[in-house]
């Protein structure tokens, strides 16, 4: 998606970004990030803020919790000293989203065995097999 320009208004940012504009005043309320003022005190995102809340909003899809996302801005605050400790706390979770993942290929195996055990018992409901592509004609 193509940068728009900046600074952005809360909605556009939360459009761009594929959030609600009310998680990103719960963000803000949460200490997670300081969002600059405008006039009429509105929020003005700039390029620094979007760049956080793209990692904020990817921690958690993945399931950091807040204590995780606020340890995580604060760290960000904290500039180069937090770099060792930003780390740690990026290898921690991403320890625990390979877990994640590994636990939900074997729910998703579990999901398509017995998909196919239900084709095999019940081959009226299952769908049609898809037709074979047509082979490309062959031209000398």
């Amino acid at each position: 998606m193509a940068q728009p320009p900046l600074p952005l208004s809360i909605q556009d940012a939360a459009a761009h970004l594929g959030v609600s504009a009310h998680t990103l005043r719960y963000y803000d309320r949460e200490g997670l990030l300081a969002v600059p003022r405008g006039g009429g005190s509105k929020r003005q995102y700039t390029s620094a803020e979007l760049g956080l809340l793209r990692m904020l909003i990817r921690l958690r899809r993945t399931g950091m919790g807040m204590a995780g996302l606020r340890e995580f801005s604060r760290l960000i605050r904290l500039g180069e000293a937090g770099v060792p400790a930003r780390r740690a706390l990026l290898v921690a979770h991403e320890q625990a989203v390979v877990a994640q993942l590994g636990a939900m290929q074997g729910d998703l195996q579990a999901i398509r065995d017995k998909i196919a055990l239900y084709d095999h018992l019940h081959p009226e409901v299952a769908p049609a097999p898809s037709p074979a592509p047509l082979a490309e004609p062959v031209t000398s």
